[in-house]
């Protein structure tokens, strides 16, 4: 039984803040031929962290087959790996970020997750596991990359959660805006989630001006 990516991880997931074009929910897929370790190479420093080539190769296949199962056309190859190189940049930013702050997401957690997961695809964990291994993909894969998307939505609602107010007159002018038709509890909800992602997309731009990236991809070719 194979279970469409996007379907199975990204809104079962159901992330609250979501960052960028390009899918920061990508799985980490079990496809490095010994060939390919063995020629793996750094392709951008983050602060101290090395992200390499076949990390990138991983995203892009993936990033492709995602793509492919919505119907929709890809930019050439390079351009592809320049945007999905820069989506695991600011990826791993986030992480150092969640990581300094002490956040963490504990085994129990995970497994909860994991549980609702499979649930809402009709399975048990088991048949959840037997589902990815079809689909090319491990639990083992799973697991950490889910542990990081949880880690991530965790530092998201702590940097702009608390930080985000909405006024009433925000929410008349919402709905007036609206012509009616939405309740004040809706306008409410929509005009948060409206500014805690422009907050959020602002905080994301700051910190990767912040931060040292040493972009090996395009002097490479």
């Amino acid at each position: 039984m194979r279970i469409p990516r996007i379907a199975t991880l990204g809104a079962a997931l159901g992330l609250v803040l979501c960052l960028g074009a390009l899918p920061l929910m990508a799985m980490a897929q079990d496809f490095q031929p010994l060939q390919r370790q063995s020629l793996d190479r750094i392709v951008a420093v983050v602060n101290q962290h090395a992200i390499m080539e076949s990390d990138l190769a991983e995203r892009v296949e993936l990033v492709r087959s995602q793509v492919a199962a919505q119907g929709q056309g890809l930019p050439p190859e390079a351009m592809l790996r320049e945007q999905v190189l820069e989506s695991i940049i600011v990826e791993e930013i986030q992480l150092q970020k969640a990581r300094s702050a002490g956040l963490g997401i504990d085994d129990t957690e995970l497994n909860r997750q994991m549980r609702a997961i499979a649930e809402s695809n009709g399975m048990t964990l088991e048949e959840f596991a037997d589902a990815l291994e079809a689909d090319g993909l491990t639990m083992a894969a799973v697991r950490e990359e889910i542990r990081r998307e949880m880690l991530m939505r965790e530092l998201h609602q702590r940097q702009v959660g608390s930080s985000v107010n909405v006024s009433e007159r925000e929410v008349e002018r919402f709905i007036e805006q609206r012509g009616g038709g939405v309740s004040r509890d809706q306008a409410r909800q929509m005009v948060f989630q409206q500014k805690a992602e422009e907050a959020l997309d602002a905080w994301i731009q700051e910190i990767r001006a912040e931060a040292f990236v040493d972009n090996r991809l395009s002097t490479s070719r």
